[in-house]
C-alpha cells in the first residue's frame, strides 16, 4: 500500500502509484508534486494539516480503476499553463466537441434507450421486442447467438449446444422477417451486434425491409461490423484480416450511396474494455481502429466527407465514474482533431463523434446480483453525463444468464428514472469546468495520442494486430487488475469483500428445442426454395469476392434467393480462407 505523506511533504501531491501500474501507457505518470498557490499553501497549513494530524487518510490506493494516481485536490494549477478554456474545451455543438456534439443535448432530445435483446428463435425475440417497445424503449438492439456470429447455420455440427443461447438464431432472411414481424423498419432504429458475417446479415435486414415495402433511404440504425476489435478482443472472426477489412469497406461504400441514414459500422471499444483493457486503452485502440477504417476507405477511392458522417462508435461505461466521463469527452476531442487535421474533413458531421454506450458487463457479479442494479445505475449516469447518443443498461442477472423480462424492465426503468427524475438532462455537460474532469480529459487524450504514434510506427492497426501489440497491452492490464482484486487493492462488493451466503436467482433458460425448431425451418427452406437460383447466386458471390467488385450486390442476390448464412459464409471461406490467431508469448 502507498505510504502516507509526512506533514512536511507537499500534501497535495498525487498518491504514489501501485507497484504494478494498471494503466499501461499511463496518462497520469507525470503527476509529480506541483507548485502551490499562496492560498492553497495556506489551506494546507491551516486546514488540512491539523485534520491529518488527528485523522490520517485511509491506507488505500487512491487511483482510478485503470490504476492512474489521483491527487487529493485538483485546482486551476492542474491545468496546463495558459490553458484556454474556450479553445481547448469550447461550447456544446462546436469544435472540438468536448462538451458534446449538440448545443442543447438532452434538452432537445433524450438519448435513445436501446436494450440489447435476443434469445432463442426469431419469434420469441420478436415478442420481447414488442414488450420492450410497449414499456417505453425507443430503439431495438439485436443480440445474435454464437453460431450466427461465427457464420454457421443452426444445424451445423459446430452449432450444437449454442443455438439461441446467447442471442437469437438467424439462419436466413426468413428468420429476419420473423424477427421484425409487425415492426415497421422505417419507424424504429435498429442496432445489430454482428461482425464477421455482418455484410450478409445486413443484406438480410435490407431485404427484409424490401419485403415490408420500406425504402432503404428511410432505414435508421447501426451495424456493428467492427472486425478489428474481434482480432483484438472478442475473437469472433472468420476470415483473415485483409479480406475481412475489404468486406467492411464494401459495406461502408454501399451505405454511403444507398442507405444515407444507416451507420454501416459501430467502432467498438466495449469489447476491448470487457477483455480487460484500461479506459485509456479502450479510448486509444477504438479511435485508432476508426482511423484504420478511414484509411482503407480512402484507399478504395471514397472521399472522407462521403462516408465519415456515417461512422459511429460504441463505448463501455465502467465503474470509475469520473474516468468514464473524461473518456467520452476526450474521445470527441480527439476524433474532431483527427478528422480535420489528419484527414482534412470539411463537413462538421464528419468531425462529430457519435456514440452508443453499454454499461459494463464485466463489472457485474453473479454473487449478490441485486448489487448490479446500483452498479448499472451509476455507470448509466456516467454515460449520460458524458453525452452519449444512445444507451443500453445491463440487467441485474446478466452475469448468470440472458435477462428475464422482469430484469430487462428494471434496466429500462433505470434509464427512464435518469431521464425524467434526476434532472441530469436539464443542462449540457454539467461537469465541464471541473478541474478534476478537465485534467482527466487532457491526460486521457494525451495518452491516446501516444498510442496513435506507436501504432502508426508499426504501419497501422492491421499490422499492430498481426504483431499482437494491442492484445498484449490488454492482457497485461487485465492481469494487473486481477492482481489488484486478489490483493484487495480494488474492491468488488460482494465478491472480494462483504461476501454473504445467498439463495440462487431464477434465470432464463434456453433448451435444445430451439435447435430442433431451427433445423426444421432450414430443412423446409431448402426443400421449398429454388436450389439452382441459390447456386447461381453463390457462384456470383464467389466471383465478386475473387475480384475487386463490391460484394454487397452479390450478397443481396444470395439473400433474395434464400441462401442461408452458413452457405454464404462457406462461399466466402472458399475464396478468403479462414484465420487462426498466433498465440501470444
Amino acid at each position: 500500500m502507498p505510504l502516507k505523506p509526512s506533514p512536511e511533504a507537499n500534501l497535495n501531491q498525487a498518491q504514489p502509484a501501485p507497484s504494478s501500474n494498471l494503466a499501461g501507457s499511463d496518462p497520469g505518470a507525470d503527476q509529480e508534486p506541483r507548485p502551490l498557490s499562496p492560498a492553497e499553501t495556506a489551506w494546507e497549513r491551516e486546514v488540512l494539516e491539523p485534520v491529518l494530524g488527528r485523522t490520517p487518510e485511509r491506507d488505500w490506493d487512491f487511483t482510478t480503476l485503470s490504476g492512474v494516481p489521483i491527487r487529493r485536490l485538483y485546482t486551476a494549477a492542474d491545468l496546463p499553463s495558459g490553458f484556454d478554456f474556450e479553445r481547448e474545451v469550447g461550447f456544446p455543438g462546436a469544435p472540438p466537441y468536448v462538451r458534446g456534439i449538440h448545443p442543447t443535448l438532452y434538452r432537445g432530445r433524450l438519448w435513445t434507450m436501446r436494450q440489447f435483446s435476443g434469445f432463442a428463435t426469431a419469434e420469441e425475440t420478436n415478442e420481447r421486442y414488442r414488450y420492450l417497445l410497449s414499456q417505453g424503449q425507443t430503439g431495438l438492439s439485436v443480440a445474435f447467438d454464437l453460431p450466427t456470429l461465427m457464420g454457421y447455420d443452426s444445424d451445423h455440427p459446430l452449432s450444437e449446444g449454442e443455438v439461441g443461447k446467447c442471442g437469437v438464431a438467424i439462419d436466413s432472411v426468413a428468420d429476419m422477417e420473423r424477427l421484425f414481424a409487425g415492426i415497421r423498419l422505417d419507424q424504429v432504429t435498429v442496432s445489430m451486434t454482428i461482425n464477421a458475417p455482418a455484410a450478409a446479415i445486413w443484406a438480410m435486414y435490407l431485404v427484409a425491409a424490401e419485403k415490408q415495402g420500406v425504402a432503404w433511404s428511410r432505414l435508421s440504425g447501426t451495424l456493428q461490423n467492427d472486425i478489428l476489435k474481434e482480432y483484438i478482443a472478442q475473437k469472433e472472426y472468420i476470415y483473415p484480416p485483409e479480406p475481412s477489412m475489404r468486406l467492411v469497406v464494401d459495406t461502408i461504400e454501399f451505405a454511403a450511396r444507398q442507405t444515407p441514414r444507416f451507420n454501416p459500422i459501430s467502432i467498438s471499444g466495449y469489447h476491448i474494455r470487457e477483455a480487460g483493457s484500461t479506459a485509456l486503452q479502450e479510448l486509444a485502440f477504438t479511435l485508432r481502429d476508426g482511423m484504420e477504417y478511414v484509411d482503407w476507405s480512402l484507399r478504395r477511392g471514397l472521399r472522407v466527407d462521403e462516408f465519415a458522417p456515417q461512422l459511429s462508435f460504441f463505448f463501455n461505461a465502467h465503474s470509475d465514474f469520473f474516468e468514464e466521463i473524461a473518456k467520452y469527452r476526450a474521445a470527441r476531442k480527439l476524433w474532431c482533431q483527427v478528422m480535420t487535421e489528419r484527414y482534412g474533413a470539411k463537413l462538421a458531421r464528419s468531425a462529430r463523434l457519435r456514440f452508443h454506450t453499454q454499461t459494463a458487463g464485466v463489472s457485474l457479479s453473479a454473487q449478490q446480483p441485486f448489487n448490479n442494479v446500483a452498479r448499472v445505475a451509476l455507470q448509466a449516469l456516467a454515460a449520460v453525463l458524458g453525452g452519449t447518443q444512445s444507451l443500453h443498461t445491463n440487467s441485474l442477472d446478466e452475469a448468470l444468464a440472458l435477462p428475464t423480462a422482469e430484469a430487462a424492465t428494471i434496466a429500462l426503468r433505470t434509464q427512464q428514472i435518469l431521464a425524467f427524475e434526476t434532472g441530469v438532462a436539464n443542462t449540457v455537460d454539467p461537469l465541464g469546468g471541473s478541474y478534476f474532469v478537465e485534467r482527466l480529459t487532457l491526460d486521457l487524450a494525451r495518452g491516446a495520442e501516444d498510442y496513435f504514434r506507436r501504432i502508426d510506427e508499426m504501419g497501422g492497426m492491421v499490422a499492430a494486430v498481426e504483431r499482437g501489440f494491442p492484445q498484449r497491452e490488454i492482457a497485461e492490464a487485465a492481469y494487473q487488475y486481477q492482481c489488484a482484486l486478489e490483493r484487495k487493492r480494488k474492491i468488488m462488493v460482494g465478491v472480494n469483500e462483504f461476501a454473504t451466503e445467498e439463495a440462487p436467482l431464477e434465470t432464463l433458460y434456453i433448451d435444445e428445442r430451439v435447435r430442433v425448431r431451427q433445423a426444421e425451418n432450414l430443412r423446409r427452406l431448402r426443400a421449398e426454395r429454388d436450389g439452382a437460383a441459390v447456386e447461381r447466386a453463390l457462384s456470383a458471390l464467389r466471383r465478386a469476392a475473387d475480384s475487386e467488385a463490391n460484394t454487397m450486390p452479390a450478397l443481396l442476390d444470395c439473400v433474395r434467393a434464400y441462401a442461408s448464412l452458413g452457405e454464404i459464409s462457406e462461399a466466402l471461406r472458399g475464396v478468403f480462407g479462414s484465420y487462426t490467431e498466433t498465440s501470444l508469448t
